[in-house]
């Protein structure tokens, strides 16, 4: 969501996939963080009722967040943490994107086109790029039809730190080096430098093919 929100900023129009249930969560409840407030109340009260607690002002300060693609799980956030790992989402401003239409959500995709994406409502859209938000564990070799840049070994990257950023196809890895928030902000300015130098090669091209067109018309 918070890679949405960035793009969005950005002047792109950015979709959602989202595929499963989620909690959406304020950012801040009551003037303090809703991790602080949660970790204290649990304190002093039940999990349950603190669960209770968070989606009632969860719902008060945003709304029926399912109206708008993204239904809530049956377990409370906590608990649901607590069973199965999966952490609740902290809104930093993701929502009222969501729902002023600048962000989309889409339901899980059905195939991958050459520049369009087909979604298991049966519509197609077409997207410039794709960004796979793959977790915290690899899984990358399971669902990705490449068998070069990843080892189906752990499903990370073959070739080492810090290398292993960029494959085929204007395919790029962002995460994979086991170093944390600097290893991916390593990776990620590399590509967006790599992009750039693309898109000026692509641009030099169409420059120069145009001015080709235009010297063989003022020859006729």
């Amino acid at each position: 969501m918070e890679v949405c929100l960035d793009l969005c900023n950005h002047n792109a129009r950015p979709s959602l996939v989202v595929r499963d249930t989620v909690h959406v969560l304020p950012q801040e409840m009551l003037g303090t963080s809703t991790f602080g407030l949660s970790m204290w109340l649990l304190k002093w009260f039940p999990l349950r009722l603190v669960d209770r607690f968070l989606l009632i002002v969860s719902w008060l300060m945003l709304g029926d967040t399912a109206r708008f693609g993204l239904a809530r799980p049956h377990l409370g956030p906590l608990q649901l943490k607590n069973l199965s790992g999966k952490t609740p989402v902290l809104d930093v401003g993701t929502l009222a994107k969501i729902k002023s239409g600048d962000i989309k959500v889409r339901p899980s995709i059905k195939s991958l086109k050459r520049h369009a994406v087909e979604f298991v409502n049966g519509t197609t859209e077409n997207f410039d790029a794709i960004i796979l938000a793959t977790g915290y564990k690899s899984n990358v070799p399971s669902w990705l039809k490449e068998k070069v840049m990843f080892s189906e070994t752990d499903g990370y990257p073959r070739r080492p730190f810090p290398n292993g950023w960029k494959g085929e196809y204007g395919l790029y890895a962002v995460g994979f080096t086991k170093r944390g928030l600097l290893g991916t902000s390593m990776d990620a300015i590399r590509i967006a430098e790599d992009i750039q130098r693309c898109w000026k090669e692509e641009a030099k091209h169409r420059l120069a093919f145009t001015n080709s067109l235009l010297h063989q018309s003022s020859s006729l």
